[in-house]
């Protein structure tokens, strides 16, 4: 493609690659698109409303920022406004995306400038651009409303990226703009995470003004999209389920049951307190202590113990000091012949608990809730933590009775906290909101959940007998979780 043509040239050129944007990206970028992204370019001409209900990895931002280009070469003065769930995700994905289609081709870097914020012709900077906009995380719906408030032209597009976390209010201004202008378009695009929002109303009570694309990487279905790995996807399959909520949303490109839904129903935990097994049916597995230290006065910290498929009566305490907390954990530990203690260091409450075992000469593993996880369908660690549990439960996991202190506690806060979706991982509702549906901070839950921190194997095991006892993990004896992938 040359840099410059001719004005006739150029504008029989451009005027054909308004009206087939699928020519504009074959002969501009040299690329052929898959045959969905070929749907989604030819129905955006004449459809005012795109949006792409997506799995993971498709290649829905790439058509994004390719419709993006060919509406800022193709039309006089247009103006292109872009959101995405948070700005950190706008700059990563979309805005490095538009970057890099520039970067293949001399006409649109001739035309255009980059910055981290706006593209603009050259020639047009204050009336010819496409901007990127954000809301601070704290604001309201108002405030919301107003990333895309404001833009009047002649030609508008406005893009939602991740647009399955983004707010109703955002989308109630994209669609204001489009009352006044000669030609607008908004595009929409992301994961089904949840029952609500723009892309959920898309693709349900308003489906009649949207043109859907669905993408799927249903390794069995003969239009699954080509960049994803059919392989990955029956490994995810294989590995979760196919009615697991992160399945179905980034293997099958589907809403999950629920966008906000809990845990484990309380059926089956109670069901786990009434399991029962020997002791040398678990003889050969880790023993492990996971900690919770109270953060307030109103808390308990919790010593919760582990092994194999069953789970020993938890010990719980009140206003203990960081010497107190060690001492208890220590004789626990000692009594118990414990081959890890992880103990919650989120926010440093029990940092002095670790000293002080460490002054003792115990090496007890901090963990930090908020920390990376190892398995990236998570949001953090305290996320994963949770879910490793209740797939303990399910798995045929044996709680203490129900009438042990402390159990009926942790059945009520496993049953009772909820997960949702941040952009296409699992993410835990935070703790406050579960104290304040309990009642009390669900310290037995958290302690529970810590003997899930990281991979175990009993002291005296071999390495032979910890690849059997634990075949669908990595044995680890060295409980640094910073070594760990």
């Amino acid at each position: 493609m040359v840099e410059r043509m001719s004005t006739l040239a150029a504008s029989r050129t451009l005027a054909c690659w308004r009206e087939q944007p699928d020519r504009f990206v074959r002969e501009v970028f040299g690329v052929v698109p898959d045959p969905w992204q070929d749907e989604v370019l030819r129905a955006f001409p004449d459809r005012p409303r795109l949006a792409m209900k997506a799995c993971k990895g498709p290649g829905k931002t790439a058509v994004e920022a390719w419709l993006a280009w060919n509406f800022l070469l193709t039309r006089q003065s247009p103006k292109v406004a872009a959101v995405s769930v948070t700005a950190e995700n706008l700059a990563d994905n979309l805005w490095a995306e538009m970057a890099k289609w520039q970067q293949r081709s001399p006409l649109l870097k001739a035309q255009f400038e980059w910055t981290k914020t706006r593209i603009f012709n050259r020639d047009h900077p204050e009336t010819w651009w496409m901007s990127a906009r954000n809301w601070a995380k704290s604001a309201d719906r108002a405030q919301q409303g107003n990333a895309l408030a404001g833009l009047h032209a002649d030609h508008i597009l406005f893009i939602l990226d991740e647009a399955g976390g983004i707010p109703d209010a955002v989308m109630a201004s994209a669609e204001a703009a489009l009352s006044s202008c000669v030609e607008g378009h908004i595009v929409q695009a992301g994961n089904p995470t949840h029952l609500e929002g723009p892309l959920w109303r898309a693709c349900t009570s308003e489906r009649a003004l949207w043109h859907v694309t669905e993408i799927t990487a249903d390794p069995d279905d003969p239009q699954r999209s080509s960049r994803v790995k059919p392989e990955w996807a029956r490994e995810q399959i294989l590995k979760y389920g196919a009615d697991n909520p992160w399945v179905l949303v980034n293997v099958f490109g589907k809403f999950p049951p629920g966008s906000l839904d809990t845990l484990i129903g309380p059926d089956a935990c109670r069901e786990a307190t009434r399991r029962a097994y020997r002791a040398e049916d678990v003889a050969g597995f880790a023993r492990v202590l996971g900690v919770d230290v109270a953060r307030f006065g109103d808390d308990a910290s919790v010593i919760f113990p582990r092994q194999g498929l069953v789970a020993h009566p938890p010990l719980k305490f009140r206003n203990l000091d960081g010497t107190q907390g060690a001492g208890a954990v220590a004789r626990k530990w000692r009594e118990w012949d414990a081959d890890a203690v992880f103990i919650d260091d989120t926010g440093g409450w029990g940092a002095s608990w670790i000293d002080n075992l460490r002054r003792i000469g115990r090496q007890p593993v901090g963990v930090g809730f908020a920390a990376r996880p190892n398995d990236p369908r998570y949001d953090n660690k305290r996320t994963e933590m949770y879910f490793e549990a209740v797939e303990w439960i399910k798995a045929g996991g044996a709680l203490p009775p129900i009438e042990t202190p402390g159990v009926a506690e942790l059945v009520a806060a496993l049953s009772q906290t909820t997960y949702s979706f941040r952009g296409d991982r699992l993410l835990l509702e935070p703790k406050d909101q579960i104290k304040a549906r309990l009642g009390y901070s669900p310290d037995d839950a958290d302690a529970f959940a810590l003997t899930f921190a990281q991979p175990a194997v009993r002291a005296s095991a071999s390495w032979q007998d910890a690849h059997m006892l634990q075949p669908r993990r990595m044995a680890i004896v060295d409980y640094d979780p910073i070594e760990l992938d």
